[in-house]
């Protein structure tokens, strides 16, 4: 009798958040953030910081000898991401503020693995910046097969 009781109890508890969600206009059960989602976190302030070396020619090709030294073993050598880490060429990553990916290199996604880049000077990670920028968004490889069988 008590589990009888102890079931009918639960479901009744289940009924009501199911209930309390729906009133609430909440789902019930949510999808896998993105792996981008972590760039909507940085902070106004990031989120509104230019790259200083924006305009300067000799940043992209100092960036590529930085990406090949620090990121390239993660994200992949052409940056396309890989089992360890996603793309920076997503367009996610290519149409994110610049302060926002500075801020994601200064701080890391350490419970997903990015390491703290807050030890690389900040030069160098706005160099980093201007590399990943200047490779341009590509299609995601989700995107491209999709529709196979």
């Amino acid at each position: 009798m008590k589990i009888s009781m102890r079931l009918g109890f639960c479901a009744a508890l289940l009924s009501c958040r199911c209930f309390l969600c729906a009133a609430q206009g909440k789902p019930e059960k949510t999808e896998p953030a993105s792996v981008y989602a972590e760039l909507e976190k940085a902070p106004a302030k990031y989120r509104a910081k230019a790259n200083p070396l924006a305009a300067d020619k000799d940043a992209i090709p100092a960036g590529k000898v930085l990406f090949e030294e620090h990121c390239a073993e993660c994200h992949g050598e052409n940056a396309l991401g890989s089992k360890k880490a996603p793309s920076l060429r997503a367009k996610e990553v290519q149409e994110a503020p610049p302060g926002s990916l500075f801020w994601i290199l200064t701080n890391g996604v350490v419970r997903k693995g990015m390491p703290v880049w807050s030890k690389l000077p900040e030069p160098q990670r706005w160099q980093l910046i201007s590399f990943i920028k200047s490779l341009g968004p590509v299609e995601s490889t989700e995107n491209k097969t999709a529709g196979k069988p």
